[in-house]
């Protein structure tokens, strides 16, 4: 039975439901015969706890390859020690459908999954494809690194995709959600909403949970009589001399060879100290098989070596070294003792050592030095705050510490103290479990309005029954997904045959109600009997016959704001101008998120005084940024239509702004569909440009 953090918190939660387990249990296929697993099994149930069994060989190549040796170096911004092994990858695949497997054989319709870490990314994603009654929650418990790093990655499109399986994301701080959102726009090219995602056919949330620990139980520790004589014997050995404690997992992400250069650094600039202060250095064993952990171990022993060595006198060395893992009776008393807390870790997710260091105080004495790479260090700004890099700054910071007066120490821990035991582990396991059952609710108002199989069907039969029908098709992003550059997205052969088989019969009206200009319409479908509205129905044209032009448009407005769009292509790299008969378009598909987000609100600013002036209106859509006059627009072409015939059945299809004027002049029982998610005026919504492609093909083959 662990005493972690995560176990105690998430053990909370059986008050009031019941929880099951399911891991790794820690013994390998190849250690077991079948009488043994059974045991093992039996055992574990017992406890909750449903066993995954794994063999040696996916230990290896998933675990210390793949999770360990790819994963956490490179999350952890040590790009350098990053594996990009293909045989790393095939074992992460194998393993999280192993787990998925597992729990799609206890899972029930209702249940909450909630699954935590960087070894099972992919799980959400499995596990959604196969179960659908049932929330899933996921925690990164490690930092998601910035982009810049994240794209190094080569399964970085499937690492995504398995997180955005979950119904909830979770992260320790707001710049690790940040970035992960940054990732999910600029790879997948899927954009929030204050944190909501719409992916297939459903919403999902990113947000931010910090973890806290259990805070009476640190606080209350001290107080044991078990704990009391473990601080009275380290209290003897020391003597009068102040106490820095270092705390770690031995791993290279924790930056312990640079905090004892430092200390090291400390007492050859301040001899004072020599003799008066020791450093508790207690390493913890972690990954001691991976040869980059035994080489820093043994970098480690030679440093503390030579430290003593250089400065330590009979009797008295200035490091304590403590390569073990110790007691929790034991792990309180030297946070008890400390006068100092040294956590300068050079990048972790959160960082529990400085929470339970300031627990433990309970005379709220004692300094925190965190380096600002710390997770926790968001949440703990009352602490000396370093750069672990930086052995200047925590040269400064040790000695400020050591001399803090006791009323500056009490000041700065009661603030933090407060906030810790305010925001528990406890609470922030309900907090977690509160957040999918409000994306749950989300998700019942979102479905409500979802083209599901039963609304679909009634289409279908009110499409059949009728002899006069209405089709209004918007072109891209509803039957043509969107590409890097407008001219790539011709229709393919699929799409072509979809439109011919419904123009081919007699009983039905196609129109296409485009933002294309006409030119690329009549390259495109000219050939199929479909009606065009091109620019938003500033041209328009029968299925045979010439174009018109709608009537009192003009675009000598385009001399005064064409030259301003260029200005902003010319400085947004990746974007460009495209100039329509009486529109112009800038598109930044291919442009940096950020700074199109940056320039869009320069644009707007820059423009709308202007646009004004000369009666067009300005407008936001896929990645485009819209100049136009304002006596276009679909609905009043999708007015005239309309108008034509007493139509029987009318659907209209379509995916962003533009479409929400065709949207908006229906009649009662149209059938307006929006593709995507968001606010709309069309009566149901689908998710994807192929789900209007399967529409389409089911009203050919009813």
């Amino acid at each position: 039975h662990s005493t972690g953090g995560l176990v105690t918190g998430l053990k909370s939660l059986s008050a009031s439901r019941e929880l099951l387990w399911l891991g790794w249990p820690g013994v390998v296929n190849e250690q077991l015969t079948e009488a043994h697993r059974r045991e093992i099994h039996e055992r574990l149930r017992q406890d909750h706890c449903y066993p995954v069994f794994l063999s040696e060989e996916q230990v290896k190549n998933y675990y210390h390859g793949f999770s360990n040796k790819t994963i956490w170096p490179l999350f952890h911004y040590f790009p350098l020690y990053t594996a990009y092994d293909v045989r790393f990858w095939k074992a992460y695949e194998d393993v999280n459908q192993i787990f998925c497997d597992a729990v799609t054989q206890i899972a029930t319709a209702g249940d909450y999954l909630w699954i935590h870490d960087y070894q099972l990314m992919l799980l959400p994603h499995l596990l959604r494809e196969r179960l659908r009654d049932i929330q899933i929650g996921f925690f990164l418990h490690i930092p998601f690194p910035s982009f810049e790093l994240f794209r190094l990655l080569p399964w970085r499109e499937e690492i995504l995709r398995g997180m955005l399986g979950s119904d909830v994301v979770g992260f320790h701080t707001y710049d690790y959600a940040r970035h992960f959102l940054s990732s999910v726009s600029r790879i997948l090219g899927a954009e929030h909403s204050l944190g909501k995602i719409a992916v297939d056919n459903r919403l999902m949330k990113v947000d931010v949970f910090p973890m806290g620990i259990d805070y009476e139980k640190y606080s209350q520790a001290p107080h044991a009589p078990e704990v009391r004589q473990e601080i009275q014997r380290i209290r003897q050995r020391i003597g009068e001399r102040q106490i820095i404690l270092s705390l770690d997992r031995l791993d290279y992400t924790k930056g312990i060879l640079h905090r004892l250069e430092a200390f090291d650094l400390f007492l050859s600039q301040n001899r004072q100290y020599i003799g008066k202060v020791t450093l508790i250095l207690l390493a913890v064993p972690s990954r001691a098989n991976i040869d980059r952990y035994k080489s820093l171990r043994v970098e480690l022993e030679a440093l503390v070596g030579r430290i003593n060595g250089e400065h330590g006198t009979l009797g008295r060395i200035p490091v304590w070294y403590l390569y073990r893992t110790v007691p929790i009776e034991r792990l309180i008393a030297l946070y008890s003792v400390a006068d100092v807390g040294l956590v300068t870790p050079l990048r972790d997710g959160m960082n529990l050592v400085a929470k339970e260091f300031l627990a433990t105080h309970t005379d709220k004495k004692g300094v925190l030095i965190l380096s600002d790479t710390a997770g926790a260090a968001s949440e703990l700004g009352e602490a000396i705050v370093v750069n672990a890099n930086d052995k200047g700054q925590i040269v400064q910071a040790l000695k400020e510490a050591l001399e803090m007066p006791p009323e500056e120490q009490i000041r700065r821990n009661e603030l933090m103290q407060k906030r810790l035991s305010r925001y528990t582990v406890f609470r922030w396991a309900e907090d977690f479990l509160a957040a999918m059952q409000a994306i749950e609710k989300l998700k019942e108002d979102f479905s409500t309005r979802l083209l599901d199989g039963g609304t679909r069907k009634h289409l279908i039969q009110k499409y059949q029954q009728a002899t006069k029908r209405l089709l209004l098709l918007d072109y891209d992003g509803t039957l043509r997904d969107f590409v890097a550059r407008p001219e790539q997205a011709a229709p393919d052969s699929e799409l072509l045959e979809l439109l011919g088989g419904l123009a081919a019969d007699a009983r039905n009206t196609v129109v296409i109600v485009s933002g294309r200009d006409r030119d690329t319409l009549q390259t495109w479908l000219a050939n199929l009997n479909v009606a065009l509205v091109a620019e938003h129905g500033a041209w328009s044209k029968q299925p045979t016959g010439p174009w018109h032009q709608a009537a009192s448009l003009h675009a000598d407005w385009k001399i005064e704001i064409l030259p301003i769009l260029e200005l902003f292509a010319d400085r947004t790299a990746g974007s460009f101008v495209e100039e329509k008969n009486f529109s112009l378009v800038w598109h930044y598909r291919r442009a940096d998120p950020e700074l199109a987000s940056v320039r869009i609100h320069e644009l707007r600013q820059t423009i709308e005084e202007l646009a004004a002036r000369l009666d067009v209106g300005v407008f936001e859509g896929h990645k485009i940024f819209e100049v136009r006059s304002l006596a276009v627009n679909k609905g009043r072409s999708a007015e005239l239509w309309l108008h034509e015939k007493l139509w029987q059945f009318v659907l209209a299809l379509g995916d962003d702004y533009t479409d929400e004027d065709m949207f908006s002049v229906m009649p009662k029982g149209a059938y307006s569909i929006r593709i995507g998610s968001g606010v709309t005026k069309a009566r149901f919504h689908i998710g994807s440009v192929a789900e209007a492609r399967s529409l389409l093909r089911g009203l050919i083959r009813s």
